[in-house]
């Protein structure tokens, strides 16, 4: 799990007056760290959370309170979902949405923001996935856009120690659509296990966003 980002939304032409908190993270479907992210996140007091891999039971998110909204597509094993606290009121696309993408919109009378939790199948090819954020920006139009990506890629341009096939494809990509990566450089990776560590999770912002994010 990277570190909370936060869109500030205090100043000039913004949704909300207020910080939108967020936290990415890829959970590979544990009731545990499931259990350890809801107490992370009353302690930071986080407003949206960006799953990969959730914990589920019978094809339904598990683990998560009551107070809360869980947003999750399709009828399938879930590997991307959104959990909402009750201050902003999203709407969930289902046209742009499926098991593994889940996009909401928040509109005001001060704009629109779209966001989107996804998960990308190592095993599928990458241009299927493009073409879900393809049809997130023509849906958008104009307004912001904020991607979690668990994106089994490796470049980098995003802090990894090599590039390989998939993750150039994805950078020509994001260069192609000029969308920004929010990563930073660290010494801690967002992928660890006994098989090594890599960083493939990213996050991803428009232009309509970019002076927006802070931490």
């Amino acid at each position: 799990m990277g570190p909370p980002y936060i869109i500030n939304t205090s100043q000039g032409n913004r949704l909300y007056s207020k910080q939108i908190k967020f936290i990415q993270i890829n959970l590979h479907h544990s009731r545990l760290a499931t259990n350890n992210l809801m107490k992370i996140i009353d302690e930071e007091r986080t407003d949206v959370l960006f799953l990969q891999e959730p914990y589920v039971i019978h094809n339904k998110i598990a683990g998560i309170p009551t107070r809360l909204n869980i947003y999750a597509s399709g009828e399938g094993r879930h590997r991307a979902a959104i959990v909402t606290n009750n201050q902003i009121d999203f709407l969930l696309l289902i046209q742009l949405s499926d098991e593994d993408t889940v996009v909401l919109e928040a509109v005001s009378d001060k704009g629109k923001i779209i966001i989107a939790s996804m998960y990308f199948d190592i095993n599928r090819h990458i241009e299927y996935d493009l073409n879900k954020i393809e049809a997130i920006i023509k849906h958008a139009k104009g307004a912001g856009i904020l991607l979690a990506i668990d994106s089994n890629s490796r470049s980098i341009s995003w802090h990894d120690i090599q590039t390989n096939s998939i993750g150039r494809i994805l950078e020509e990509f994001l260069l192609s659509k000029h969308l920004h990566l929010m990563n930073e450089e660290s010494n801690l990776t967002t992928f660890l296990n006994s098989r090594g560590s890599s960083n493939i999770d990213l996050t991803v912002i428009n232009n309509h966003l970019l002076r927006t994010v802070e931490h």
